[in-house]
């Protein structure tokens, strides 16, 4: 039986890993991300599909990242929506598919596309049509390692899994067999209001780890968990980030306070996407599979994101509390 973690506010059961019935908010959104990396390092990639029923679309995003080679990515902010009770998407240039094999303990998904061959990642804020096209596939599954993690006081839940599968990428196959994390959220989201860091990783210990921080102007102990290298998934007492950009705008690094161990994440390779919103403002999303540097010397990789809405780098991104004080 997979372990759901209990923070005394709310669990969720089941059917909460199916579709929701939508709020009344125009930016209402149900969301289902599933990322994946090599244990070395070598390829990783994520899936997003978001729906958006109150704005009559779908958004769905798909990559495949490996260091020192283009970004492969399909980013489709005005995908038609799935059949009423699906999640499928199919259009002229794709078609994806997903499930939930059994709740909390295995989900699969496939895609056959065309995607964008991107040299420089920045591309993705321009005209993706300018790219060259290349073939992308995916058939893989995230099998449940650790536990359930549910947000405190949201609708949402992470999930550390054991990744595998197949990539097909511009004619070539590739195995895959790493780790990652999925997670499902419900709700009103407003990517054109406040910044974020969102990241999770697994060290080459085994320990599995999962943070986030919103920049509301003012430090508290966001959520955060952990697992055992036996597999033991636990809450922990908080999290905070600090991070540095470059003249471009992309992160450079950023610092963690993370109750396991304070971290150093350095981004190897991005999938970025731009959103624009219903009133015409834009947010940039640089999402990059990442190296983890725990201070104790321990290594690993994973995935993080950072949004950066209108104003962001006025949102204050230096929340980071000293890792010996002690969290909530």
């Amino acid at each position: 039986m997979v372990k759901i973690v209990d923070h005394g506010t709310w669990q969720p059961g089941a059917a909460d890993e199916g579709l929701h019935v939508p709020g009344q908010e125009q930016l209402w959104n149900e969301s289902y991300y599933f990322d994946f990396a090599a244990p070395d390092g070598s390829i990783g990639g994520y899936v997003r599909l978001g729906l958006y029923p109150n704005w009559q679309r779908a958004w769905y995003w798909a990559c495949v990242v490996q260091p020192g080679r283009p970004t492969v990515l399909l980013a489709d902010n005005a995908a038609p929506l799935p059949a009423p009770g699906t999640t499928d998407v199919a259009t002229a240039s794709y078609t994806a598919s997903q499930s939930i094999t059994e709740p909390f303990a295995m989900a699969s998904l496939s895609l056959d596309a065309s995607a964008s061959e991107l040299p420089d990642p920045a591309a993705a804020y321009g005209k993706l049509a300018a790219a060259r096209p290349v073939g992308l596939g995916l058939d893989l599954a995230w099998t449940t390692a650790g536990g359930v993690y549910p947000y405190k006081d949201l609708p949402r839940y992470e999930i550390p899994c054991r990744v595998e599968g197949t990539v097909r990428l511009d004619g070539r196959e590739i195995g895959i067999a790493g780790w990652g994390e999925r997670d499902h959220s419900w709700g009103e989201r407003d990517w054109w209001r406040v910044s974020w860091l969102w990241t999770s990783g697994r060290l080459e210990d085994g320990t599995s780890f999962h943070g986030m921080q919103a920049n509301i102007g003012f430090a508290i102990p966001w959520p955060s968990f952990a697992t055992t290298t036996a597999g033991q998934l636990s809450h922990l007492n908080g999290f905070s980030a600090h991070t540095e950009f470059g003249d471009d705008d992309f992160p450079v690094q950023s610092r963690l306070r993370l109750a396991v161990a304070p971290m150093t994440v350095v981004p190897l390779a991005f999938a970025p996407v731009v959103m624009t919103s219903p009133d015409g403002r834009t947010s940039h999303f640089p999402r990059a599979m990442c190296r983890f540097t725990a201070d104790d010397g321990r290594t690993g990789y994973g995935w993080t994101e950072w949004n950066q809405p209108p104003g962001w780098a006025d949102h204050g991104w230096s929340y980071l509390a000293d890792p010996d004080e002690p969290g909530p």
